[in-house]
Order: structure tokens, then C-alpha cells, then sequence
């Protein structure tokens, strides 16, 4: 009897797989890099666009936080609210002392982790819908900022914490100015890649977005991936609010809507809403195609809530497509 020969393509393989499966989402943006360029053809000039990768930083964490609890099945809607708390919080606790920064950050990453645990406890242990515990969330990080401050900014951000937001490293070759929240968002997203397709977490993460019970019979531990998701999209949203009030200063509306332009980001990479596929390439190229989007926007002159439309219009679309595809596949099956 000979034995059948079993192959396994390689991780980098598939994610290049699983890019092709969403490429739609690298031509948009092309699309729209090139338009805006007609538009305004100093943007494609280094400086320019390395300032437009800046502004693009925070949301493309936020989108890589994002796409784990999406893929496993669920919904962050608390990162905007963790970024307002993160501004707010950072300027009170430091109040312009650059010797308080650090332990500082670690304060707000430790706020960070507290909120990922307790939203993927609830979720996953309680069997509450992450729509109704994020949203709970959402509130009650935005009341605990706004009653911490009274209700309006007070202190300020220390220099050296403004820093990771705004500061520069003069005279590289070719690029000039090379924004430090530009090196952060290269490494922080090299290692989200590698965390999504390279490791465990991420393969348990879809599979527990694919089919929960089969993913809990075949081993997985289904609370600890959902508890681990929603922590990584927390501490993405700290980071994210550390990048903000580096270029943004404090503001209590700092973090309103972004965990929709997360969201949205993830859908225009390709993810699937009732979770169990999404690609973490795609979804940083979805977060910059909405960014773009938005620039493109403003270089036309069009009104700023026409964003809140696009992103509502996004959402629908993504999920009537979803609907369309499992009603299409179920007749296939069918027949």
C-alpha cells in the first residue's frame, strides 16, 4: 500500500494567496494615488508623501487591531473611545512634564490591555454580542474621559511624548524628513503580518470566525483567541492615540468615529463581517485607500461629512456583497 504524499504550502505562499483573493482593494488605491497626483502632482513627491503616510499611521493600526476581532467573528467598536481616553488621559497624567512620559505610556497601555481582557471575557465567557459589550464600552470610556477632565482638555502632552506623532529624522537620502510615526507604522505593521499569517494566533483566529463549534472540537481555545483579539485592537487603539496627540494635540473629540473608519478599512481590504477571512496586507491597503479617499475628498472641495457617508455606504455594500455570495454559494450547493 503506498502512502499518500501530503504537501504544505508555505505561510508567506498563501498570504500571497490570500492577497490575490482581495487585489481589488491595491488597484483602488492606485487609482487613487494617481488621481490625486493629477490633482496635485507634489504629492507623490517624498516629503509630501511621507506626510500623507503619517496622517495614515493611527488609522492603519487601528485597522490591523481591528481585522483580528473582525476575522474571529466579532466587532470593536471601543477604539475610538480608547483613543479619546488615551489623549485625554496622557495629557492629565503627564501635564507637560517630559520626565513622566514613559511610565505614562505604560499607564495607558496598561488601561489598553485592561479594556481588550474585559471586552473579550464578556464576549467570549458571558456570550455577549461584541456589538453590545464594544458599545458599552464605547460609553463608558468616553464618560470616564469626559468626567476625568471635566469635560474639556486640561495639562498637556510633554514634548518627548508628542514626539512618536510629529517629529522628524532630518537629511535621509532621497526621502529628507522621515517621520518617526512612519518607521513606527512600518514595524508595527511587519509585525502584524507576521502575527496574522505567520503565527498560530492568527489561523485559530479564522477558524474560530469560520465555525466556533469546529474550531473549539478540533482544539482551538476559543475564549482565549477572541480574549487575545480584542486585545491587540486595545493596545492598537493606545498606540493609535499616542500617534494622535503627537500630531493632533489634545482634543476631546480626537478618537469620534474612528472605530468605523476601522471597520470600514477592514471591509475594503476583503474581510468577511461574520468573520472567518480577512488578509492583514489588505486591510493596512484599506486604511490607506480610505485615507486616500478622504484626501481625494478634500482636494475636491467636497463637504467633510460626505466621509461618514462613504464609510455607511462601505459597510452596506460589504455586507449585502457578503449576503449575496452565501445565498449564491447555498443554491450552488444546492444544485
Amino acid at each position: 500500500m503506498s502512502e499518500a504524499v501530503v504537501t504544505r504550502t508555505p505561510a508567506w505562499k498563501l498570504a500571497l494567496i490570500g492577497v490575490g483573493k482581495v487585489a481589488p482593494v491595491f488597484f483602488v488605491l492606485l487609482v487613487l494615488i494617481v488621481w490625486i497626483t493629477i490633482l496635485n502632482p507634489r504629492f507623490i513627491e517624498p516629503t509630501f508623501f511621507l506626510n500623507f503616510l503619517r496622517r495614515s499611521a493611527p488609522l492603519m493600526i487601528l485597522a490591523a487591531g481591528q481585522l483580528f476581532v473582525v476575522v474571529s467573528g466579532g466587532f470593536d467598536l471601543s477604539q475610538g473611545s480608547l483613543v479619546t481616553l488615551t489623549v485625554l488621559a496622557g495629557a492629565l497624567l503627564a501635564f507637560g512634564d517630559p520626565a513622566t512620559t514613559w511610565w505614562v505610556i505604560l499607564v495607558l497601555y496598561g488601561i489598553g490591555l485592561l479594556v481588550g481582557v474585559f471586552n473579550g471575557s464578556v464576549t467570549s465567557f458571558l456570550r455577549v454580542p461584541s456589538f453590545i459589550t464594544t458599545l458599552g464600552m464605547l460609553l463608558t470610556l468616553k464618560g470616564i474621559a469626559l468626567l476625568w477632565t471635566g469635560g474639556a482638555p486640561r495639562g498637556s502632552l510633554p514634548d518627548n511624548f508628542r514626539a512618536f506623532g510629529r517629529a522628524t529624522i532630518d537629511d535621509v537620502p532621497v526621502l529628507g524628513r522621515l517621520p518617526w510615526a512612519v518607521i513606527i507604522l512600518v514595524l508595527l505593521a511587519a509585525f502584524f503580518i507576521y502575527l496574522f499569517h505567520r503565527t498560530v494566533l492568527g489561523k485559530h483566529a479564522l477558524a474560530v470566525g469560520d465555525n466556533q463549534r469546529a474550531a473549539a472540537l478540533a482544539g482551538i481555545n476559543v475564549h482565549l483567541v477572541r480574549i487575545s483579539a480584542f486585545t491587540i485592537s486595545s493596545l492598537s487603539a493606545v498606540t493609535a492615540g499616542i500617534l494622535l496627540g503627537g500630531f493632533s494635540g489634545v482634543s476631546i473629540n480626537v478618537g469620534d468615529g474612528l472605530e468605523l473608519e476601522a471597520i470600514s478599512a477592514v471591509v475594503l481590504g476583503g474581510a468577511a463581517l461574520l468573520g472567518g477571512r480577512g488578509n492583514m496586507p489588505a486591510a493596512l491597503a484599506g486604511a490607506l485607500t480610505l485615507q486616500a479617499l478622504f484626501t481625494l475628498l478634500n482636494f475636491l472641495g467636497l463637504p467633510s461629512p460626505l466621509r461618514v457617508t462613504v464609510q455607511g455606504a462601505i459597510i452596506i455594500g460589504a455586507v449585502g456583497f457578503a449576503a449575496w455570495r452565501a445565498v449564491r454559494a447555498g443554491h450552488e450547493r444546492g444544485a
